[in-house]
């Protein structure tokens, strides 16, 4: 069995970190494209891919910076050039017929997985940020009635080659093989 894939993937994998601080650098736009379409490329419940990205380029609009700064206000993330915020449409996304489980956010946090990994294999930087003010994101962006903003994503060259790594559960923390008896 030949694993140099999985060798490739695992590496990737493992030197994905949230980056947090970020050089005074714009982005080109042609990796932009590279990893919004490793984003198309994800799955979704019944390939119904009910999201959509808003890329916000601080380099471009000098006002980018202080609407994310509105919505989460922490200094770090005024480092980064470029976010792409993940919006979640609802009335796009698959709901479970037994119970109703919208599955907008999950479809979105696959995507935003994507976008991270692609990021850092193309030398970038990224971070998941979840705890924002959502109602006043969407408000800035004018978004939808049915339309969330899930995640930002912000993009650029890490200014930390050497972020520490947070250390990780190991697989006996997290794997149960078979069911309870």
């Amino acid at each position: 069995m030949d694993f140099s894939a999985y060798t490739r993937f695992h590496a990737l994998a493992q030197d994905r970190r949230s980056c947090r601080n970020y050089l005074p650098q714009p982005v080109d736009r042609s990796l932009l494209l590279a990893i919004l379409d490793a984003a198309r490329l994800s799955p979704s419940a019944v390939n119904r891919q009910p999201v959509r990205y808003i890329v916000l380029d601080a380099e471009a609009d000098p006002e980018v910076r202080d609407i994310i700064l509105k919505v989460y206000n922490r200094p770090w993330i005024a480092t980064a050039p470029v976010y792409i915020v993940a919006v979640g449409m609802h009335d796009q996304a698959w709901h479970r017929p037994c119970d109703g489980k919208d599955h907008a956010d999950i479809d979105v946090a696959i995507a935003v997985e994507h976008i991270c990994l692609a990021a850092s294999a193309l030398g970038l930087g990224s971070c998941w940020v979840c705890n924002f003010e959502a109602p006043e994101l969407h408000r800035l962006l004018q978004l939808g009635s049915d339309e969330e903003p899930v995640a930002i994503i912000p993009i650029g060259y890490p200014a930390d080659a050497d972020a520490p790594r947070r250390g990780r559960k190991s697989l006996d923390e997290i794997v149960q093989w078979g069911r309870k008896a």
